[in-house]
């Protein structure tokens, strides 16, 4: 009698995928901290290196999809490394930002309008002082006190605050038309950013009454973004989450239930599911599972929790671990165009991809 040789489900979708000249997954069964802690501080070497980077008074930009991705992964990613000194660029973009937190009046704008055009010179103006207040919060957080320039850098976010409009109590925007940090619709990002800046500040400063008036507009802010699109409602779920305080309990299980009613059979998510982005050179986003999708949605979840969401969480962690390559990141593609290898921003959102992925993997 023949006897035909057994393969299993897994070496056969393999094979399909060779003859299909398709890349085959590598499964890993671990994430790897230490790969990803150093692919991070590689990228803000690379990034405070790069003179498109370069600001007045010898400081650097700090960004949304490179400084800020490190900044926020770094705590967990120390411990889970064991490595408890910072680099050398970490320490050196600290230093720039408390230099201009107190030189708040004399330095310049990121992008000022002489150069940039009206109203560049405020819109960096509230991106700028809703980081440095998040930077130096996670920071304080880590060391588990508020220092006096986190405090000068809420003051100069809450002096950034929009007190009248449609605006009022978010923050004006950097709009480059540059999805998804830099576009109309990247005020909620900012709000969510401002909103996680106040909870992670150390010492009670979420229920200081001195800084309750601002706390409740930017509150009130975030509840205007409800018919967006769902990554702004995302967003605010996460704002939420921290904060607390802005969403109905039916309002965050609606949103957690779109989420996890667009996650892909595969257990990530893809971008065209979160928004209506569009290219600006005409090409299609990808339909596939990306890296920055599924990182944030992932971080969302775990903040937000509950029990209905717990086994899509497990099915993005195994994705993100699956997807992480070698030198620790976890790719992601732009949203508003087809980036070629090699160029400045191709790594950006990958830049972002592995720090979300970072803090979904602590939780």
């Amino acid at each position: 009698m023949t006897r035909w040789p057994l393969f299993s489900s897994a070496f056969l979708f393999a094979m399909v995928m060779v003859a299909r000249g398709e890349a085959v997954p590598t499964k890993k069964s671990a994430w790897n901290g230490t790969a990803a802690a150093a692919y991070l501080d590689n990228r803000l070497t690379w990034w405070r290196q790069w003179p498109k980077a370069e600001r007045d008074h010898g400081t650097r930009c700090v960004s949304c999809h490179t400084s800020l991705p490190h900044v926020l992964a770094m705590p967990s990613l120390r411990s889970q490394s064991r490595k408890q000194r910072r680099s050398v660029a970490e320490v050196a973009m600290f230093d720039d930002v408390v230099k201009r937190v107190y030189l708040w009046d004399e330095v310049e704008p990121f992008y000022p309008d002489q150069t940039r055009g009206v109203p560049k010179s405020a819109e960096s103006r509230g991106v700028e002082a809703v980081l440095n207040a998040l930077i130096l919060a996670t920071r304080d957080q880590e060391r588990g006190h508020l220092g006096p320039d986190t405090r000068q850098a809420f003051a100069n976010m809450w002096g950034e605050q929009m007190k009248a409009g449609d605006q009022k109590g978010g923050f004006t925007w950097l709009n480059f038309r540059l999805e998804p940090f830099e576009s109309p619709t990247a005020t909620y990002w900012g709000a969510t950013l401002a909103a996680l800046a106040v909870a992670r500040a150390p010492d009670g400063y979420a229920t200081d009454p001195a800084a309750a008036p601002q706390i409740d507009a930017l509150r009130a802010y975030l509840r205007t973004g409800i018919g967006g699109s769902l990554y702004s409602r995302a967003l605010i779920l996460w704002a939420d989450s921290q904060l607390g305080g802005v969403l109905a309990p039916d309002q965050r299980n609606k949103i957690v239930s779109e989420l996890v009613a667009c996650q892909q059979a595969d257990g990530g998510w893809n971008l065209p599911s979160l928004s209506r982005w569009q290219r600006v050179d005409g090409s299609i986003l990808p339909q596939e599972s990306d890296g920055y999708a599924t990182a944030i949605v992932a971080v969302i979840l775990g903040e937000a929790g509950g029990g209905t969401s717990a086994a899509a969480l497990m099915k993005a962690k195994t994705w993100l671990t699956a997807h992480q390559e070698k030198d620790g990141s976890v790719a992601a593609k732009s949203i508003n165009k087809d980036r070629k290898p090699g160029t400045d921003p191709y790594l950006f959102m990958t830049d972002q991809a592995t720090g979300m992925a970072a803090l979904a993997m602590r939780q």
